[in-house]
């Protein structure tokens, strides 16, 4: 008579040992607490460095970091980033309409502005638009092959900050049409054809269908480009524009010092790219809403570490 198996019942195994998962603690990792104990080694290092060393002259920072022409400074700095970025956006979205155009004549033109200003640096657009009186005395506006209706000396309307403002502006408005057209083209054309089933006109598919699903992979290479505007403002400084650079280098060109006032342009960046930074954070996580890990609640912190979402019938506090 053959010998019958002892069948266990279905999902339980009597050879694996039982995990109480309440009091699991994970392995430890040796290599990851050296990794560790070697940054907070090199961090504290470099902070005796920066509080040991007195040619820092901290007292000489903390003195001009509310001054008034750095103050001022400031605020150009920011209105001129604020300035470039709505230019930016104004042109790029309509150059990247262009470039996504059926009309190859709208698409030539849209290919050739990025060519041209994405070929060109921007620090030499900047003297090229302040020295525009060189080679145009005068900017006329008329009708074409007809009377000159207005003209108006150039060296009074181009002004520092205008020329500022045009070569970071165009500039930027070629990089930005281009992260526009990536955008408009990550979003399936399936979703265009299911909006026009259901009646919704071209305009509204664009602006309704296209435009949120587009800003989920527009905005973190728009955010990345917008910080490196805020930081390329400081070219303005080489046309005597009155930015922060440009008020830091008055000061130590009078008091000689050098690396104290060098810290406070520092400082005041990196609180501007850092406010930038914020924004674009809780941007993308606005339009983000609509993503499957977004729709369970406490699935994601706001920098970015994951906390695992709350599965029914398991307590994981």
């Amino acid at each position: 008579m053959a010998k019958q198996e002892r069948r266990e019942p279905a999902g339980h195994f009597s050879e694996d040992p039982i995990i109480d998962v309440a009091t699991a603690r994970p392995s430890l990792h040796v290599w990851r607490l050296i990794a560790t104990g070697i940054v907070l080694l090199f961090v504290a290092r470099m902070l005796l460095f920066l509080i040991q060393t007195p040619n820092f002259q901290w007292d000489v920072v903390a003195q001009y970091l509310t001054f008034p022409s750095i103050l001022h400074g400031l605020l150009v700095t920011i209105v001129i980033t604020v300035s470039c970025t709505a230019l930016s956006i104004f042109l790029g979205t309509p150059i990247a309409l262009c470039r996504l155009s059926p009309v190859l004549a709208l698409r030539a033109v849209g290919g050739a502005y990025v060519w041209l200003f994405r070929g060109l640096p921007a620090l030499v657009q900047i003297v090229f638009w302040f020295n525009l009186a060189y080679l145009l005395p005068r900017i006329s506006l008329g009708i074409p092959f007809g009377p000159v209706l207005y003209s108006w000396s150039t060296n009074k309307v181009i002004s520092p900050f205008v020329a500022a403002l045009l070569g970071l502006g165009l500039t930027e408005a070629a990089y930005v049409s281009e992260i526009i057209r990536a955008g408009i083209l990550s979003v399936d054309v399936g979703q265009r054809d299911a909006a026009r089933s259901l009646g919704l006109s071209a305009l509204k598919t664009f602006f309704l269908i296209v435009v949120p699903q587009a800003m989920r992979f527009i905005l973190p290479p728009m955010g990345s480009q917008l910080i490196g505007l805020a930081k390329s403002t400081s070219l303005v400084s080489v046309v005597a524009t009155s930015d922060l650079l440009f008020s830091v280098e008055v000061i130590y060109a009078r008091t000689f010092e050098v690396i104290p006032l060098m810290l406070v342009a520092c400082f005041w960046y990196i609180v501007i790219v850092s406010i930038l930074f914020v924004l674009q954070v809780y941007l993308e996580r606005h339009f983000s809403q609509g993503r499957a890990e977004m729709r369970s609640r406490g699935t994601w912190w706001p920098w970015g570490r994951h906390r695992p979402a709350a599965v029914p019938g398991i307590d994981l506090r």
